[in-house]
């Protein structure tokens, strides 16, 4: 009987969640409001990290229109935010009118949010915040679904999918811009209220905000790795590997695809939301192809295979990028200094942080003894060693 050992990668795997967990929620001891409200933004670009390695690391699917879903979360809850603003409840209306909507209102219009312009009654049922909560889960999903089912039923993969996810993103984009009279275009929805939950309010720089988020950071990224555990995330990653050899062996690939792909627009939609709640506005440049594109050199420089890689690349990508651009000596090429990060982990770190991290482990875990070079070699080849 071969004995178990006592440090095995599994375990080393569990503490670095408990290790990043614990880190996060011990924050507030050691910065301060300011701080905590900027490293709060970090966690919710962590979620998008998460985002993007399950459908990109453990689907195989480089989704390029990321933002789209953040973007919807975001105006959804900045909807119901923004009536419930001080502005929004004094336009001499009986309901709350958002004040953009005054200066694009049509000739001898009522005040009110059923004909002050052609699409105004669109946020009446945003009076009601737990209705734009709601909304800011289920339209990302209801989005990514349809996409999804017309991009995986047709078959459709590869660079393919990045292309579709790319314009459909931008096309939203140019609808939320020319929607001028609805979502005040380029300016988007600001001067918001504050997120409010059973009479508490949560004031941007409290720290029970950016307990909201690191609480919500957490459960998420625990959540997620035990889905990518159960059987369906195994064969996820069997359809990721070959998707023709996942087919022969009768599974509904589609499917599989569709469900984590809405799951991953879930993310991001209450990623949006969080992100509005801290930041207080929504802007159509979250979905910006710019914006999307840096989700995935987050995930790259993480390590797109490792869902706390990923989350931990955002968050550092973000810390050294206000870091350096607010420092004097860097302020004309922080943008080069960012390039030149991603670009040297890309080429000496193709799994990105976490890959390192991980062969670091094995190096140690074989120099104490406590694992074979074999096992290490049989892990990297796919299989899995006896523990």
């Amino acid at each position: 009987m071969i004995a178990k050992p006592i440090i095995t990668k599994r375990r080393l795997d569990y503490l670095a969640y408990a290790v990043f967990i614990a880190g996060i929620l011990l924050a507030p001891y050691f910065f301060d409001e300011f701080w905590l409200n900027r490293f709060a933004k970090y966690l919710v670009y962590g979620m998008l990290g998460i985002a993007i390695a399950l459908s990109w690391g453990y689907a195989g699917i480089l989704n390029l229109g990321q933002g789209l879903f953040f973007g919807i979360g975001a105006y959804m809850l900045a909807m119901s935010l923004k009536l419930a603003s001080y502005t929004s409840l004094q336009q001499g209306s009986d309901t709350p009118v958002p004040d953009f909507m005054l200066w694009n209102a049509e000739p001898g219009a009522l005040t009110d949010l059923c004909c002050i312009n052609k699409g105004s009654f669109l946020w009446i049922p945003f009076q009601a915040q737990w209705f734009g909560v709601a909304m800011g889960i289920v339209l990302p999903v209801v989005v990514a679904a349809i996409v999804g089912t017309i991009i995986f039923r047709k078959r459709v993969s590869g660079v393919f999918v990045s292309i579709i996810t790319l314009a459909l993103v931008l096309l939203v984009r140019l609808v939320v811009i020319d929607a001028q009279p609805v979502t005040n275009g380029f300016n988007g929805l600001t001067d918001l209220g504050w997120f409010t939950v059973a009479g508490f309010e949560f004031d941007p720089y409290m720290v029970e905000t950016y307990y909201l988020v690191a609480i919500s950071l957490s459960v998420l990224l625990v959540g997620v790795r035990l889905l990518t555990e159960t059987r369906a995330g195994l064969i996820l990653q069997a359809i990721r590997d070959s998707d023709s050899r996942a087919r022969y062996l009768g599974f509904d690939v589609p499917v599989y695809q569709i469900f984590f792909f809405s799951v991953s627009a879930a993310i991001a939609g209450f990623a949006g939301m969080l992100y509005v709640i801290v930041a207080e506005f929504a802007s159509p440049t979250f979905m910006d192809l710019t914006f999307s594109i840096t989700m995935v050199v987050w995930a790259a420089v993480g390590g797109r295979a490792s869902l706390l890689g990923a989350c931990i690349g955002a968050i550092l990508i973000n810390t050294i990028e206000a870091t350096v651009s607010e420092t004097e000596a860097f302020v004309e090429a922080w943008k080069a200094i960012i390039g030149l990060i991603f670009v040297l982990v890309v080429v000496f770190l193709p799994r990105g942080l976490a890959g390192f991290a991980s062969d670091v482990a094995d190096w140690a875990l074989v120099r104490l003894g406590l694992r074979s070079r074999e096992d290490v070699e049989a892990a990297a080849d796919g299989v899995q060693p006896a523990e």
